[in-house]
């Protein structure tokens, strides 16, 4: 999972205490991780203060007294724990023994064993259980040997392996954060007079918009009113100075068009409720932007064969990618789950094409995939929400959904963009093939267009229904959630959102398969949520109701309207506006995302902060 890391550099240009701003960052990253969280920061009189502890933001943040620390060069994490459990010790910063250096890690170092072995032998003292500890120790290390801070800091860098985003800083160059990049997404902001490096942009939102997005193996330093990137050079022997080619990234920087509002709550109670609600914004401005894709169609219209690759939420709507290539295009495809992906890629051939699906475009599972695909020959495309992330810029081609920064840690904006994207793009292959005509792919596009509004209309006629059901849902210990086609897709996705934020357990069955076994576990009173896009799937799936009902299961049924012949046989029915089946699923999907939501809060549960979850998994 990701954690979250901040750093600021200043001299003037923004105001206050280096500690209350540190805070205020890692609170815009909270959804990161929060197991625990720490700042370091160096004083104005030449003092390295490091405050950290297990627990929330805030929390740690008033008992430490964050606020209360100045000086002009820090840096802060919020953690999600992979190497030792979550307790004070083990929360970031991490120091050398000297404690002039402190350091935060995202991601794993896989060698760090090997490497806190060797430190040891050189008489260097461990205090906590993560691989995260070697990096200042390596740098202090390397300064013995004679190297210059920011040298030591990039031969330590050097020697990690695995993923990593790092921010350091030394009491021996107290006016500059260095900073390193491998897989683990890190972002530049700059400022007039400050300069913040950060896990994600939301983190300085509201002081910067202007971003440079580093790329893998780029490592730096920020001083006031200067930032330097270079890309390290492999190969260099253990007792050389690491060899760097200096980086002209200026072409890079970019202006972000989200407004800090765009990334907080807006009012809202949770981030989650927000961005369901905003939904019909967001999917208006995925559909706007999906045009230039001419080169994704073409790769797509040459291969054999099309495999989808994701993760989550992501290989939901890859599910529903797959169905669109098959129908709209009569293209074979199939999705994998990006983790059990490279059992299935040792087989790809040249001609064939991976869709790499990922809202943060850093997943690691997913990413390695796509290297696997690549190293195979294959070409890949890329779609995501973040511009110039990992698996972006590793791919033959990048299609952005545009959706903008999805903070709650459940998928919701970023799930529904990503079939408007894929139902777009198989359309457009379809087309551009021979296989659909202009007329019905004026029909898929005039649909999509519509869907805004159908999405909308679902939120207003819904919301109220769906916090009555939530009600009834929370008692329950389980529920299936049945269908088939493309309403499987939509119904795994709905389960998901039970389980992960609401804590019910939920599985999601093909409704043709309840039969054969999960069947057994109905009883009176046993939620079972239905879901029919269309009447072919809703003709089927009545008899599947009747079997439910029999037994005396709960149902609810979301289905388009006329695609199942008889609402009034199931105990609550969810109508969504009539249109093409495939792009039914997005409306579908909006009123079972209330459902979890609102049982999530009845429960008692913070939806925004799922136990055991974070937003970017960059973690195998």
């Amino acid at each position: 999972m990701g954690c979250g890391i901040v750093g600021i550099v200043r001299r003037g240009g923004i105001s206050g205490n280096l500690g209350e701003i540190l805070r205020i960052c890692l609170k815009n990253l909270e959804y990161r991780g929060y197991d625990s969280v720490g700042i370091a920061v160096v004083t104005r009189d030449g003092r390295l203060v490091v405050r950290k502890a297990r627990g929330k933001i805030d929390e740690v943040a008033a008992k430490l007294r964050f606020d209360e620390v100045d000086g002009d060069v820090g840096i802060g994490h919020t953690r999600w724990a992979t190497h030792g459990r979550p307790d004070d010790i083990n929360a970031h910063p991490h120091t050398d023994c000297s404690g002039r250096i402190a350091v935060a890690h995202n991601g794993i170092i896989e060698n760090y064993r090997e490497l806190r072995s060797w430190l040891e032998s050189r008489g260097h003292r461990f205090v906590s259980q993560t691989d995260t500890e070697v990096i200042p120790h390596l740098i202090e290390e390397f300064k013995s040997w004679g190297f210059d801070p920011y040298t030591a800091f990039k031969k330590a860098v050097s020697v990690l392996r695995g993923a990593y985003a790092i921010v350091a800083i030394d009491l021996d160059e107290p006016g500059r954060i260095f900073f390193a990049r491998h897989t683990s997404p890190l972002v530049i902001g700059f400022g007039e007079g400050f300069t913040f490096i950060a896990s994600d942009i939301p983190a300085f939102l509201r002081y910067t918009r202007r971003v440079l997005v580093l790329h893998d193996g780029e490592v730096g330093f920020a001083e006031p009113g200067n930032v330097v990137v270079e890309e390290l050079e492999p190969g260099i022997p253990s007792t050389d100075p690491p060899r760097t080619v200096v980086v002209d990234y200026t072409p890079r920087v970019r202006f972000v068009e989200w407004s800090a509002e765009a990334a907080s709550k807006g009012g809202y109670p949770h981030y989650m409720l927000k961005e369901i609600i905003e939904q019909p914004q967001a999917l208006a401005q995925t559909i706007a932007g999906l045009e230039a894709i001419d080169e994704a169609v073409k790769l797509i219209a040459r291969a054999s064969k099309v495999i989808f690759v994701a993760a989550g939420s992501s290989y939901h709507s890859s599910l529903i990618g797959m169905h669109a290539l098959i129908e709209l295009a009569d293209v074979w495809s199939e999705a994998v789950i990006a983790s059990e992906a490279r059992w299935r890629l040792r087989a790809l051939r040249g001609d064939e094409v991976v869709i790499a699906v990922s809202q943060s475009g850093e997943t690691i599972d997913t990413l390695l995939a796509v290297r696997e695909a690549r190293k195979a020959g294959a070409r890949v495309i890329a779609v995501s929400n973040v511009i110039d992330s990992a698996i972006p810029r590793e791919s033959d081609f990048s299609i952005y959904t545009r959706a903008g920064p999805e903070i709650g840690v459940a998928a919701t904006k970023t799930f529904t963009t990503q079939i408007a994207t894929l139902v777009y793009l198989a359309a457009c292959v379809g087309r551009y093939r021979g296989v659909l005509s202009e007329a019905s792919f004026n029909e898929v596009v005039r649909e999509l267009k519509r869907v805004p509004m159908m999405v909308e209309r679902v939120l207003e006629k819904y919301s109220p229904l769906t916090q009555k059901l939530a009600r009834d849902m929370v008692p329950k210990a389980s529920a299936y959630y049945l269908g088939r086609g493309p309403g499987l897709a939509v119904a795994m996705e709905g389960a998901l959102k039970m389980k992960e934020i609401a804590y019910l357990h939920a599985e999601s069955y093909p409704a043709g398969e309840s039969k054969h076994g999960p069947i057994a576990l109905v009883e009176e009173g046993f939620p079972v949520v239905f879901v029919a896009l269309g009447r072919e799937d809703g003709l089927l799936i009545e008899s599947n109701i009747e079997e439910m009902k029999a037994r005396g299961a709960w149902v609810i049924l979301v289905a388009s309207r006329g695609a199942v012949e008889n609402m009034d046989k199931v105990d609550v029915g969810i109508e969504i506006p009539r249109t093409v089946p495939l792009v039914a699923s997005i409306p579908a999907i909006v009123p079972l995302q209330l459902l979890a939501y609102y049982t999530a809060v009845y429960r008692g549960h913070d939806p925004d902060k799922p136990r055991n979850l974070a937003k970017t998994v960059t973690v195998i």
